[in-house]
């Protein structure tokens, strides 16, 4: 409802700053699904099904990748921008009738009080503006920027910890290093994602669509990797895939920053390197979410997967920050292989990151295996 709201209120915007309001409240009712959904696959699917639901969650994410800029740019030329939002409500309706009676059947216990749920929405909004005042910050570099980024870290430091899961730190192990690792990946291909087709067009002179593309390589890669965590014969422990698959993002941006700095590097090497690291997303992302399920009890299952969807926008905010801010402050004064070679160098670090981080995670056996 939340969800539908937002979209009804983002069609009816008068001006920008209604539609920025209706695209939180969607963006509210999206991350609850998300986290719920989650919850639900854990309680309800024994661990053997989980990762083939886990690749039809990619199948569904990707297919709007796919589709959606392509229709909703027809939808805007044909009638409306207004009718992007709107047309998607009967299909949210559709969605809600489908799952009303199976939701109803199924029973959750040790869920948080009104009380609790209150106050973590308030920490989550602490957060969102912390976040968002560091990039704030980030965009024009003077002394007041300094007292920005001041709040907006002591906002992350009162607000971010109560979201994490019960003992978490950045260097644990276990949930706390899926945590970390989430963070540090998404935030690294989201970071890069920002930037490439700008980069493509600007040092390779591709045409908008030819750029555009390179996304939608890297969604196949995702898809691909997702579907191969969830294949008996590929008989890797859980962390081991999560190891495997932050490699490959780093490996992947390593090749795209190349291209960056050289302009001698061949157009292939580029498109192979995004395809490897959308292929390390489909192999991490799918294996984190399963491993929270799979070492986190009963009553902890909701706040340690909200936790990993917490960090992975929290990575993917602050290093896309990182990213303009470097880019806003090289784009004209210097050669752009700094401005899109430095940036992409620092999603490569991160990614490196990520993947030490997941050697933390510790065995976690993989139960889609065959016997």
């Amino acid at each position: 409802m939340v969800f539908a709201a937002g979209l009804a209120l983002g069609g009816a915007a008068p001006t920008m700053s209604v539609l920025l309001a209706a695209r939180f409240v969607q963006g509210l009712g999206a991350g609850v699904m998300n986290v719920a959904i989650m919850v639900l696959v854990g309680r309800v699917y024994d661990e053997r099904e989980r990762a083939r639901i886990m690749t039809w969650f990619s199948g569904c994410w990707m297919l709007p990748a796919f589709a959606g800029p392509a229709v909703a740019a027809w939808v805007a030329q044909t009638f409306s921008w207004h009718w992007v939002f709107w047309g998607l409500l009967p299909l949210v309706f559709v969605a809600g009738v489908l799952v009303f009676v199976p939701l109803r059947a199924v029973r959750m216990e040790g869920q948080p009080s009104e009380a609790g749920g209150k106050r973590h929405l308030g920490l989550a909004a602490g957060v969102a503006v912390g976040v968002a005042l560091i990039q704030l910050a980030g965009q024009n570099l003077q002394l007041l920027s300094l007292a920005q980024a001041g709040v907006g870290l002591v906002a992350l430091w009162l607000c971010l910890p109560p979201l994490m899961p019960r003992g978490f730190s950045w260097i644990g192990s276990g949930v706390s290093a899926t945590v970390s690792t989430r963070t540090l990946t998404a935030g690294a291909f989201f970071g890069a994602e920002a930037f490439i087709p700008l980069m493509l067009v600007e040092t390779r002179q591709l045409g908008l669509f030819e750029a555009g593309t390179t996304l939608t390589i890297g969604s196949l890669g995702w898809m691909l990797g997702a579907w191969l965590q969830s294949r008996p014969w590929l008989r890797l422990r859980r962390d081991t895939l999560i190891t495997l698959g932050a490699g490959c993002i780093a490996v992947g941006l390593a090749s795209v920053a190349l291209g960056a700095w050289f302009a001698g590097v061949w157009l292939v090497v580029l498109a192979l390197g995004w395809t490897l690291a959308g292929l390390g997303m489909g192999l991490s992302v799918a294996s984190g979410s399963l491993v929270v399920m799979q070492v986190s009890a009963g009553d902890e299952l909701g706040r340690n997967t909200s936790a990993l969807q917490v960090g992975e926008a929290l990575g993917t905010s602050l290093f896309a920050g990182l990213a303009g801010t470097w880019f806003a402050y090289t784009h004209q004064d210097f050669p752009a292989p700094v401005s899109f070679g430095g940036l992409l160098t620092v999603m490569v670090l991160a990614g490196v990151a990520g993947t030490i981080m997941a050697r933390r995670i510790g065995p976690v056996r993989n139960h889609s295996l065959s016997q």
